[in-house]
């Protein structure tokens, strides 16, 4: 061959050569770019949210392990002179009060400081789902999955509101996932070591953990018996159970002192609403479930509200032009993809089924427990194992097909993804028309302030929903009581009368009560009072407090004597 005929062929070779280093370049740019990208939109978008809601009373749960009048005796460990809170109630523990304890010496207690580091951990979960499915599944199915996460409405939501709580969750049961697999495919003991001490510390933070841990469990048993069993070790089963007890030691420690309270308390058997929790669960899974609940709707709320921001009129001109979507197409990709895991093979199915194992013995599990289960703060425990099954069955179908699939992957992704978008969308623009509904009202941002500056001398909560709110706000410095207590109950015994009579006695007692229209327990106020009269006292209204969107939602009050 002459130098004349070989130099266009070589040429011809370098330019093929320099396109493929190009593709070549721009996937791994686009694979590290995307998830990032996702990372940084869960943080904004929760951003957004943050301020509209008010504080809700189990959000603001975790502080009670160190505001007065403080967790119950039967939680706390005394070392010294040290009082040390272990639980707050018999299965949900103080690792998130130890955690925030520092942050809000330092920042003080806000909207910012309680709800941006659960945000925080929420990015966090995320950043590892995508990488923990990157270990386990490849790139595509990574990619698929950490974009399905981020636009899941639910998921933003319950971990920037935390009410569940479900944050710390997340973040510990996915870190510990990701950490077994990191000894599994790399054989590092630290590893082993870090994710079984994650997981002792997601069971301390909140028992009901033992849900997706036994499903783990279970899926491990089915799928990757002998694998197991050829990595089990003296050494190794030592380890693992020993960083297992030290991140569970104060949940331990705590049953051992009360005879097993936390099973005592929780582990009871109902299998009468089976039908109804699992249309719960297919709410969630359509990004409906807050809807009403977190979020007012329009029968809701009569003053509603017109947007301020560009951003707010931005996301009501989306919403409308997008048909104002309340589900989304996430459940009918979780359905596709059960159907299409019929194709995959090997290492994909076995992803598949593990995830869909866990699952399934994790749902019927808190389905089977008594009062749990029905929530969203329960069903959400399942995530992101939905998002793993469709992302891994939609990239094993693209892997058995080939080339072909790959657009329709892409663009069945991308419907998805944007139908998750849209449903955000339209749940931020209800926000800003209708507000919070009840539980989530900001009117408890004046309500405590007005507290703040009455110098009360006890405030009493006549209802359920805003108490621990108050104490928080207001960094355990308002003297808040139970004020239902005796109200509650269908007969007063003498006691009850003399401890009613000792409430309203002291003209520098102060009374909170919903008004009628809000009362989550209708009537306790009206009881007060009728009491109240009846003993010679009359209410002295101190004011009303109503929220961002002008409604009248709390009544302050005094008694004044005979």
């Amino acid at each position: 061959m002459s130098p004349l005929s070989y130099r266009p062929q070589c040429y011809h070779l370098q330019i093929n050569l320099s396109k493929k280093n190009t593709r070549q370049r721009l996937s791994i740019g686009l694979t590290g770019l995307l998830p990032a990208a996702a990372c940084i939109f869960f943080f904004f978008a929760g951003l957004a949210f943050l301020p509209h809601l008010g504080i809700e009373n189990d959000e603001a749960l975790f502080a009670t392990a160190f505001y007065k009048p403080g967790t119950s005796e039967e939680y706390v460990i005394r070392l010294s002179h040290s009082r040390l809170p272990l639980m707050l109630i018999n299965y949900l523990g103080t690792l998130k009060s130890w955690i925030y304890r520092p942050l809000f010496r330092l920042w003080g207690t806000s909207v910012a400081s309680i709800r941006i580091p659960v945000l925080l951990a929420g990015v966090t979960s995320l950043w590892l789902f995508y990488l923990l499915l990157r270990r386990v599944a490849g790139k595509r199915a990574a990619l698929v999955g950490c974009g399905l996460l981020a636009t899941d409405s639910t998921y933003l939501l319950t971990t920037c509101f935390d009410w569940g709580p479900v944050a710390l969750q997340h973040l510990l049961l996915i870190g510990g996932a990701f950490s077994l697999v990191l000894f599994w495919q790399e054989g590092k003991q630290a590893a082993l070591a870090a994710g079984f001490f994650l997981f002792g510390l997601a069971l301390w933070d909140k028992a009901v953990a033992f849900w997706m841990l036994s499903g783990l469990a279970v899926a491990s048993a089915v799928i990757l018996p002998r694998q197991i069993l050829d990595r089990v070790t003296v050494r190794r089963l030592g380890i693992a159970i020993l960083a297992l007890v030290l991140g569970a030691l104060p949940l331990i420690a705590y049953n051992l002192r009360s005879g097993w309270g936390t099973l005592h308390g929780t582990a009871k058997f109902d299998a009468s609403d089976l039908k109804g929790k699992a249309r719960a669960l297919e709410g969630v899974l359509r990004g409906e479930g807050l809807l009403g609940w977190m979020i007012a709707e329009d029968w809701q709320s009569s003053h509603q509200q017109t947007p301020r921001s560009t951003l707010e009129r931005a996301s009501i001109a989306l919403a409308g032009a997008t048909g104002k979507p309340r589900r989304n197409l996430f459940f009918y990709a979780f359905c596709a993809a059960l159907l299409l895991a019929t194709l995959a093979r090997g290492a994909a199915l076995r992803a598949i089924l593990f995830a869909l194992i866990t699952m399934t013995t994790a749902w019927f599990e808190m389905a089977l427990t008594a009062g749990a289960g029905g929530g969203v703060h329960h069903i959400v425990l399942l995530w992101p194992l939905p998002q793993v099954i469709v992302a891994i069955s939609f990239a094993a179908v693209c892997d058995r097909l080939g080339r072909a699939a790959r657009p329709v992957l892409a663009c069945v992704s991308v419907l998805v993804i944007l139908s998750g978008l849209a449903v955000l969308n339209q749940q931020y623009a209800q926000l800003v028309r209708n507000g919070g509904a009840i539980a989530w009202t900001d009117a408890v941002f004046p309500l405590t302030e007005s507290l703040e500056s009455s110098g009360a001398r006890s405030v009493f909560c006549l209802d359920w929903g805003f108490l621990d709110a108050v104490r928080v706000l207001s960094s355990g410095v308002l003297p808040v009581r139970v004020g239902s207590e005796q109200l509650s109950k269908p007969e007063w015994a003498a006691e009850d009368r003399s401890a009613l009579k000792e409430m309203i006695s002291n003209p520098e007692n102060i009374f909170v009560a919903h008004t009628r229209e809000f009362e989550y327990y209708s009537g306790l106020s009206a009881r007060l009072l009728n009491f109240a009269r009846g003993a010679g006292y009359e209410r002295a209204t101190v004011s009303f407090i109503a929220d961002s969107h002008g409604r009248t939602t709390f009544e302050i009050y005094r008694f004044r004597g005979p």
